[in-house]
């Protein structure tokens, strides 16, 4: 017997539907009473796909499928157990068969509209409504190409007297590259954190800025700041498998990795858990390379606690912008109203 999983394609979106079929051929038309065929699948999925099928002397049998809801990550269908049998028991066969597929699903993802924050705090929480743009009134001098860079801003007498190429490297009078951090530590919003960071980073690298990222979770993975749509397809194919499996606070990573210490640029931290600690960490992270936001990431209708309104008030006067995101409302992240 041959089975065969046919699955229309390998990349989804979180909350997806996915159809399945499974095809049976046999090489003989022995009949047979029944086959029932059942899909072994595993980790987020209802555990079998079962299938009772009425054999007879056909060949060729098949079903399909659904599943109504994808969950993000990394899913692999391994395998599908058949058995054959007729009504008095007398015969009676079952056998796995090694199938596999493997598909990737993306967090689920918000229209956002970025909107870059003014550098000074005390004018107001006010958010910038023009297009990210990099000064390049005046060139500085030259660096090292990095992808990312425009053909324009190419060097090409510096490449070739250094036999690589070279870039301009331009005053900027105010940075717009933003570094984002995500909180890795169990939580039960971790999905809802997962799929707003996506909304961010698409939307940062929509209006045209540069980003960066910085997991810690089993494994730190850190992301360079870069821009374009190979960029954002890296972004999204790590957060499709990142799991909520850290043991450092997020404080600790503000203050023990050294990604931060050459930088000057916007920070913006996803978080579920507002603490002092962490406050004090991102107001002096603030001070010394750029701004720092915090985005508190709230389920559907959960109001802050009297100790997260105390803590918020905390962090304002220190300079640290708090703006809480419910589950279901991420498209009000950049709006003047949702600073709190």
């Amino acid at each position: 017997m041959t089975v065969i999983r046919e699955i229309p394609k390998s990349d989804y979106n979180a909350g997806e539907p996915l159809k399945v079929k499974i095809t049976l051929r046999r090489g003989s038309s022995f009949p047979l009473f029944y086959l029932m065929a059942a899909d072994q699948l595993r980790e987020k999925f209802s555990p079998l796909k079962n299938a009772l099928l009425i054999a007879g002397m056909k060949k060729e049998l098949s079903y399909e499928y659904i599943i109504d809801v994808l969950p993000r990550g990394e899913h692999l269908f391994q395998s599908i157990k058949v058995r054959i049998g007729d009504p008095l028991g007398l015969i009676e066969k079952e056998k796995v068969f090694t199938v596999e597929n493997k598909i990737i699903v993306y967090p689920a993802y918000s229209e956002l509209l970025y909107r870059p924050f003014e550098n000074h705090y005390d004018q107001g929480m006010t958010a910038s409504r023009e297009r990210v743009q990099r000064d390049t009134s005046m060139a500085i001098g030259v660096r090292d190409y990095q992808p990312g860079d425009r053909f324009s801003w190419i060097n090409w007498k510096a490449s070739a007297k250094r036999n690589e190429i070279m870039t301009k490297e331009f005053e900027q009078r105010q940075s717009h590259d933003v570094f984002v951090v995500m909180d890795c530590v169990p939580d039960p919003r971790f999905e809802a954190m997962v799929s707003f960071t996506a909304s961010l980073l698409r939307a940062v690298l929509k209006k045209g800025a540069q980003t960066g990222l910085l997991t810690i979770s089993q494994e730190r993975a850190s992301f360079p700041i870069r821009g374009g749509e190979q960029h954002l397809q890296q972004l999204f194919y790590h957060l499709a498998k990142i799991e909520a499996k850290s043991v450092s606070t997020l404080e600790k990573v503000l203050e023990m990795d050294g990604v931060f210490i050459q930088q000057s640029l916007s920070f913006m931290v996803v978080t579920a858990k507002l603490n002092k600690p962490l406050i004090e960490k991102a107001s002096f992270l603030g001070r010394r390379k750029g701004s720092t936001t915090i985005f508190l990431i709230k389920a559907e209708k959960e109001s802050p606690t009297e100790n997260e309104r105390s803590l918020i008030a905390i962090a304002n006067a220190r300079g640290v912008r708090i703006i809480m995101i419910h589950e279901g409302d991420f498209s009000q992240a950049f709006s003047e109203v949702s600073f709190r």
